[in-house]
Formats: C-alpha cells, structure tokens, sequence
C-alpha cells in the first residue's frame, strides 16, 4: 500500500499530511526514505488516518530513528505500552491567561533548550480530546528566518541564547500574554523549579545554518534567560523586541485532534506550543521522542551535568 503526501495547507511554506502509514509499510526502506524526504523539507507531519495503538506509534518513531527516553517524572503509562519509551501525560496545571483559566497550556518552546543536547523531534497522539480548545500550534523557524524584520534578524546572526530549566511558570522572563498568573502548579512542578534553581544553564544559537543551506530563527521565549553576553536591561529589551517580532510575522498552524492522527515536528526547527483548554475538561497526550544532536548547543559551565527537568 503506497502512501499519500500533501501539503499541510496550501498557505504555508512547510508542513505535510501523510495517510496509508500501516505497521507493514513503515518497515519498508522506500517508503521511510520517502517519509523522511518530506520530514526534512517539511519539517513537521500530520499522519492522518493511523492505527491509534503503541505498536504504531513505536514503529512511526523508528522510521525517523531511536526512541529516546522521556524525562516527565509522574507520567502515567499506558497499560497496553510496547516500550519504555512511550509515555502517555495529562498536565494538571491551571493558569490564568488574559483573564481566562486553562490547563495543559504552555507557551512558544522547544523541546530540552535547557541541556545541550537537542532531540530530534517528538511524535504525539491524543488520547483524550478536550471538547473546547486544547490545539497545538507549530510554528517554523525557517519561515521565521526570511520574514522578521532583516535588521533586527542581522543583529540575532551571531547572538547566543542563554536557557535555564528553573525559567518556568512562576519565572518566564519573555514573550507572556498581558495578563498571566499561575494559579495551582502541582507539587512536582513546585520541587522542580525549587531544585533548578542553581543548576547550569545552557546556550543555543538565535540562528543556524543546515545542511542543505537554509537558515533557521530558532529562539523560544519559555526557559529563556536572555542573550548571552548581554544579561542586563538592554539586552533583555532587544530579546523581547525579536520574541515580540517572532509573535507578529509567524505563520502558524494550530492542529485540531482526531484519535486517528500522529503529529511529528523537527525541534531543531520549530517551536511549539499548547493553547490549553477549559479546567473541567481532560486532554491526555501521548508521546514518543526521538534521539538527536544537532551539535550546537552547550553548557555555560564546560563539564556541568545535564540540568534536573523535563521535556515539555
């Protein structure tokens, strides 16, 4: 059975939606290469139609490498898991945002920018789908990179960013809605900004260059600590005036979720996030990780652990 490839929408320059992934042709090398031909140029895919189990799951993430290990600490495993490497979550966190209270919301990130090492990408697939909200958008550093303001872009060009995992929730420095208020964090997520408080931070470049040419904007406004080499007033004002930038000309795709869909994006690439949903409802995700490096990244501190946090 051959798979189908079109694009995400006919508005924007990356993205695909595939259909007729099986179990039995995932495993075929013509069409993984086919698969990751479009992963590469595309940089996120929406399977439309896919077999909603583990087994599916697991064998979707090896088309595009190893499974990683997940470091959310209280997820809740799915009883029917083929690997560890398959988590299934619901986050429990209320927040108010312009006046309005959510949960499972979180803003503009990549995955891991607190160690130095990024992973590749991850694979999602909705368990539970909340009847208001809960869209997860997708927004693409490439597309970023050719349409913020060119001098503000050729200020970033050799700038670092400066990332620390005890950054979250309660300490966001950047890019937040006008009105914003944590209002229950479980006491996990309490423990662990309390324990990253003295951890090392790490640095990735505002921009990179891949293989084939194209340069990526790749800056996030969650966990971010500021440019590094400018941690004071001006700098902070010149990394809100890029997020600030990032905000007014991205194109982003915010997905709707059917049972039957599985969602991979390039971290290296993209950001994401989650617009949350009415407290009263549930959204549980699951997830799969895919082992990656793209050899930029870096601790402040040379030698310093990997950083105690979680993937979100």
């Amino acid at each position: 059975m051959s798979i189908t490839v079109r694009p995400l929408a006919d508005d924007l320059s990356f993205g695909a939606r595939i259909t007729g992934v099986t179990l039995d042709n995932c495993r075929d090398a013509e069409t993984r290469k086919q698969i990751n031909d479009v992963f590469w140029d595309r940089g996120m895919i929406v399977f439309e139609g896919m077999e909603p189990s583990n087994a599916m799951q697991m064998a979707l993430t090896r088309v595009f490498g190893e499974p990683q290990g997940y470091a959310l600490t209280d997820v809740v495993e799915t009883s029917d898991r083929v690997d560890t490497g398959v988590v299934e979550f619901e986050y429990g966190d209320v927040f108010e945002v312009d006046g309005v209270e959510l949960i499972s919301w979180l803003p503009w990130h990549f995955d891991a920018c607190y160690t130095d090492k990024l992973n590749r990408g991850g694979i999602l697939r909705a368990i539970t789908i909340p009847p208001e909200g809960g869209l997860t958008g997708f927004a693409d550093g490439i597309q970023l990179y050719r349409d913020i303001d060119p001098a503000l872009r050729d200020r970033f060009e050799t700038l670092n960013i400066v990332y620390h995992t005890h950054l979250m929730f309660t300490n966001v420095r950047f890019g937040m809605p006008r009105s914003y208020k944590p209002v229950m964090l479980r006491p996990m997520i309490a423990e662990m900004l309390a324990a990253t408080k003295d951890a090392p931070r790490a640095v990735h470049p505002a921009i990179w260059t891949r293989e084939t040419g194209e340069k990526v904007l790749h800056v996030a406004p969650w966990q971010a600590a500021g440019i590094e080499g400018m941690l004071d007033a001006e700098g902070d004002a010149l990394f809100e005036a890029l997020i600030r930038e990032v905000y007014a000309k991205m194109t982003p795709y915010h997905h709707k979720w059917s049972p039957t869909d599985m969602v991979i994006w390039d971290n290296w690439r993209f950001i994401h996030s989650v617009g949350g949903n009415p407290p009263q409802y549930s959204r549980q995700m699951q997830r799969t990780t895919i082992e990656g490096d793209y050899g930029l990244g870096r601790m402040e501190i040379a030698g310093s652990a990997k950083p105690a946090g979680i993937d979100l």
